[in-house]
Parts: C-alpha cells; structure tokens; sequence
C-alpha cells in the first residue's frame, strides 16, 4: 500500500513526492516518458525565462553561470534533485485507469515492455502537465509528415522553406534560430502583432530581422491548407500559395481532463479549471489531488514550475491533517 501515488514526473510532480517523502509518506511517481519530460521536449537550446532560483525544488539549489539556466542545465538538476532525494520514479510506464476502493484507489498502468501492473494508494495525484496534447489547426493536410508542434533545433532545415505558425514565445525563438541556421522562414500570425507575452529582449530583433526581409511575416493571416510542397495561407480576402518544405505549428496546447473526468473530478464550465480547494489542493474527489499545470484549467500559463512546485506542500500537509499526524 502506497501512501501516495503520483501521475507525473514534471517538476511540480517530482516537487510533490519530495513534500510527502519528508513529511513521512512513502510516494510512488509514475510517468509515461522520461523524467521531466515536457523539459526534455523543449527546443534543444531553450533558455528559461526565470532565473534558476524560481525553478527550484525541495530546496536544493538550482547553480548556473547564467543569469538564466538552459535547458540541458534544467534536465541536469531535476535528474540531481530525484537522485539526491531517492524518489520512487517509475518512468516509461503509463497510467491506464484509476478507479476508488475502499482503502483508496486501485491504479493501472503498462510498462514500455507492455506488462501490466497494478498499484493501491489511500492518495492519487495528477501532476501531468498539457505537453502531450498540442492545438490544432483543423485544416486539410495537417496530418502530413512534414508537420510538426514540436520544435526541437534548426540544422536539419537548413536551406528549406519553412512556415512557422504562431505568434508567440516558442513561434519567435524558433523563426529566429532557423533563420540563423539559413532557412527561409515565414511566420503566420493570426494577430495584427505578436503577443503581448513576447519577451521584451527578443521582441525588437525579431522585428529587425523582419524589418530586413530575412524573416518573411504574414500578420492576420491563417493557413487555408498545407500540401505536400507548399501551403495555402489565408490574408484577408486573399488566398497565397507558398512554397514549403516544413510546417511547425506552435499554437499551444490545451489540458486532456479524460483522466479526471473518468475519476469523477467536475471542471468549471467556463474556465476549465478542476474544482478543488487551492488551499489543499484536493479536488472534489476525496482523496483525489491536483498539482502543477493542470490546476489552470484552459489558461495554461497561468501555472508554471514557479508557483506549481509549491503545491506539493498543501497536499503533503493536508494528508497529514486527515491521517492525524
């Protein structure tokens, strides 16, 4: 028997299991890719936008020469934090159901190898966070090959014509490392500018680099259709076709609540947002917790590892309350 049985390895899962670990619990994390492995899926030189000291967890310091850390320096220090802090990680096997029992919950998952296995735990946490499940642009041929909502580095697009769609962050950093890479690079943006959430330090090269035509940018615009060897981009009454190699389709990603929903757990009609109490962040499932990115409902952004690495906290405390510790 588990005390605690956690759905996640991201930083707010692994954040988690360490609360519960030193609160006297005994936590199990399960996670269906590597550990942290929405941070293994980030572009291959993505920087943070917070400094290392807002990404820390079970205060272990989080060092880097940088005043913000890379993310091959991310992967480093979480893998450092759950070895250091002995946490029970099963990676490479995934949950498959979940259903309560008398003692708590009884969860079953599959390893890589297609074995099945089963767990019992008097508490379940879903820490799984939305990197899984990319927007899509509901249009004729995105299912082609050559497109991608994932970005991992430019090399392999040297020399090739390549639309990114998007208007933010992920959109901007990749327009400008393939166009230092020498692809040609358009960027569709539904908007009439870039996001407001933009950073300000990137901002004004990327539109220097536009200024300059060595990014080509189509503001309110949309893709009508993509096709083996070229895309059909909608702009006001007018349909262009560009030539193209590759697509990357970098418009978000949006929460899978199947897994909640099946347990039992409401969402709010209007927010998406679980229904649980932030201060113990139980939802209305008793025994049945939320922690990290999938407390935010359809805003993802409004949760990041700054502020969801502290849920571990409530949950590991309200545990304690219940069992009377």
């Amino acid at each position: 028997m588990n005390d605690v049985l956690i759905v996640g390895a991201g930083p707010c899962g692994l954040a988690a299991a360490i609360s519960c670990k030193r609160a006297g619990l005994n936590p199990l994390v399960i996670e269906k890719g590597s550990l942290v492995h929405s941070i293994y899926r980030y572009p291959t030189y993505m920087i943070f936008h917070s400094t290392p000291e807002r990404l820390e967890i079970g205060d272990v310091p989080f060092a880097t020469a940088n005043e913000k850390p890379t993310r091959q320096e991310a992967l480093n220090y979480y893998r450092l934090v759950a070895s250091r802090e002995q946490l029970r990680v099963h990676v490479y096997e995934t949950v498959i159901s979940a259903k309560p029992i008398a003692e708590g919950y009884e969860v079953q998952t599959k390893d890589r190898f297609g074995q099945e296995h089963s767990y019992v735990c008097r508490n379940l946490v879903i820490a799984t966070g939305y990197f899984d499940h990319p927007n899509k642009l509901g249009v004729p041929g995105e299912e082609l090959p050559k497109v991608s909502s994932f970005y991992q580095e430019a090399h392999p697009y040297s020399g090739m014509k390549v639309a990114v769609i998007g208007g933010n962050n992920s959109a901007v950093d990749a327009a400008m490392e393939l166009e230092r890479a020498g692809a040609d690079v358009t960027v569709i943006c539904r908007g009439a500018t870039l996001s407001e959430k933009v950073k300000a330090w990137t901002r004004p090269v990327f539109e220097s680099l536009a200024e300059k035509g060595r990014i080509q940018v189509m503001y309110q615009s949309t893709v009508d259709s993509i096709q083996e060897k070229t895309i059909r981009v909608k702009s006001g009454d007018e349909i262009m076709t560009l030539e193209n190699d590759m697509v990357f389709a970098l418009i978000g990603f949006r929460p899978d609540r199947t897994f909640l929903h099946a347990l039992g757990v409401q969402t709010d009609p209007e927010t998406g947002i679980p229904v649980h109490d932030p201060e113990t962040m139980e939802t209305n499932v008793p025994n049945l917790y939320i922690a990290g990115v999938v407390a935010a409902g359809n805003r993802a952004n409004a949760i990041f590892i700054e502020n969801g690495r502290f849920h571990g906290e409530a949950i590991a405390k309200h545990i304690l309350e219940k069992d009377g510790r």
